[in-house]
């Protein structure tokens, strides 16, 4: 199955892409060459812009609390393991004790340090990192691939508070859900009357050999879901023809 995710707020949308680009910067900085270890960089530069709001922070710090406090309501359910229980709230525990220690904007780090900002501003510029341009950055991508790993592992260092923190909120939201299966009709067309039902967060999993994209649209009264065809060539996207059957999970917490 290929799930798509569609959040319904600009809170989600910010940490859906903060956990992109986590996971993108820790995957390139596992590499051993340059050109990764130069787009595990960019990833850490795309981290300071997302995250750039002064109150995701306290944020996280809210969601988390929330959470806690609802997963102690659970205490002594038979229904509920004790083990499971105690270990999700030391996590909750231990992420909001690490966001409370951090100080400053995320990546104050980052934009004290002038050669990393030069580095950042040239990156904007398209082909603006060549050697010609940035010398200095240009001797460092051809250090071994040791010393620039321990370099970007003491860049995002810091901010591995705020990705632990994005990760157990992303968890909890889409475990908060349940998959009911339906079927867009033979125009490749579904809608949804949500009643007013509050969400922050929709799942679209579709079976990986059909060729459906889903286009989503939403309010708290309506679900527009529009599945096309993948694109060929340069030609415009195509409604579906046939039905398409796909499991919809809404997710809120």
């Amino acid at each position: 199955m290929i799930t798509y995710e569609y959040p319904f707020n600009e809170r989600i949308r910010t940490l859906l892409r903060l956990e992109d680009l986590f996971e993108k910067t820790a995957y390139f900085m596992q590499s051993e060459g340059s050109l990764e270890h130069h787009t595990a960089l960019l990833a850490l530069f795309e981290i300071l812009d997302a995250a750039g709001r002064a109150d995701l922070k306290m944020d996280l710090i809210q969601e988390l609390e929330r959470q806690r406090q609802t997963l102690l309501t659970y205490r002594n359910n038979p229904d509920i393991s004790e083990e499971a229980l105690s270990g999700a709230l030391y996590e909750i525990e231990q992420a909001s004790a690490a966001l409370l220690a951090m100080t400053g904007k995320l990546g104050q780090h980052l934009r004290d340090n002038d050669w990393l900002m030069g580095i950042k501003s040239r990156a904007a510029i398209p082909g603006g990192v060549c050697e010609f341009d940035l010398p200095s950055y240009y001797w460092w991508l051809h250090r071994s691939p040791e010393v620039r790993r321990s370099a970007l592992e003491d860049w995002s260092r810091p901010m591995i508070p705020m990705r632990d923190a994005v990760a157990i909120v992303l968890r909890l939201l889409r475990s908060s859900g349940r998959p009911k299966s339906y079927t867009a009709t033979a125009a490749g067309q579904f809608q949804l009357n949500l009643g007013g039902t509050a969400a922050q967060m929709v799942r679209v999993s579709i079976a990986d050999e059909r060729p459906a994209i889903p286009e989503v649209s939403a309010n708290k009264y309506f679900l527009n879901i529009r599945f096309t065809q993948p694109p060929r060539g340069d030609s415009r996207a195509r409604n579906c023809e046939g039905e398409v059957p796909f499991d919809l999970t809404f997710c809120n917490l």
